[in-house]
């Protein structure tokens, strides 16, 4: 039996997977919270081929939304972001982790509090902005316990002036570097081929595509994600 991997360059370099560690948000369809307050979208794809790695995700995720509506714009600011600091701070001792972004995560840290947008919160003279509170994905852990962390932080949160601090959506999952499992995803796909080409008789094979695709991932469970390559595969007589 010979199985013939169409397996180009990009996919070679794909093995060796990216330098930085990178987490992307995962949703169960196209558009999840797409009109959540700071506009988090997770993408996948509408389908999904057969064969496909199923690992808890890293990360339960809930939006945190921070408002005030003092009177004077640059106090409203000023309050709210002392209250993002005072939330900076409380995160660790709380068990949570805290980061921005729509799609791929970054670390929401003190030196980037310039970068959070505010936006009016649909009354006159009120600020907004949002940020992500991340609950990391253990043993033993579920959405329960993963919420009960996050409402934990947020009384741990001391608001400063007329700010307020709450959960606005989620959850949501995430996962660092899905890349990293393609090597594990096909070893699956390898394996499957041959079992179909193996119930051909001794002189088939197969022919597979789809594996020099940058690794996708959707929602298989409250805690687990599904991470597939879009490849195919035929199979033929050697």
């Amino acid at each position: 039996m010979h199985i013939c991997l169409r397996l180009g360059a990009a996919a070679m370099l794909a093995l060796v997977g990216p330098a930085n560690a990178q987490e992307v948000i995962v949703t169960g369809q196209r558009g999840d919270f797409a009109n959540a307050p700071g506009g988090y979208v997770g993408i996948v794809l509408p389908s999904r081929p057969v064969i496909t790695l199923t690992r808890p995700a890293d990360y339960v995720v809930f939006g945190i939304r921070v408002a005030g509506d003092t009177r004077d714009q640059t106090q409203r600011r000023a309050d709210l972001l002392a209250t993002i600091r005072g939330a900076i701070g409380a995160a660790g001792s709380s068990g949570v982790e805290l980061a921005t972004g729509q799609y791929l995560l970054e670390p929401l840290t003190t030196s980037g509090l310039g970068n959070l947008p505010f936006v009016s919160d649909g009354r006159p003279d009120t600020d907004q902005t949002n940020f992500l509170a991340k609950v990391r994905i253990a043993p033993g852990l579920d959405l329960t316990m993963a919420r009960a962390r996050i409402d934990q932080f947020i009384t741990a949160v001391k608001p400063v002036g007329r700010s307020t601090i709450s959960v606005s959506f989620g959850p949501m999952l995430s996962m660092v570097r899905p890349d990293q499992y393609r090597a594990q995803i096909i070893d699956l796909i390898a394996q499957d081929a041959a079992q179909s080409a193996a119930r051909f008789g001794p002189n088939y094979g197969v022919d597979v595509s789809g594996l020099d695709r940058p690794v996708e991932w959707t929602r298989a469970g409250p805690l687990e994600v599904f991470l597939y390559l879009p490849a195919a595969y035929v199979v033929r007589r050697n």
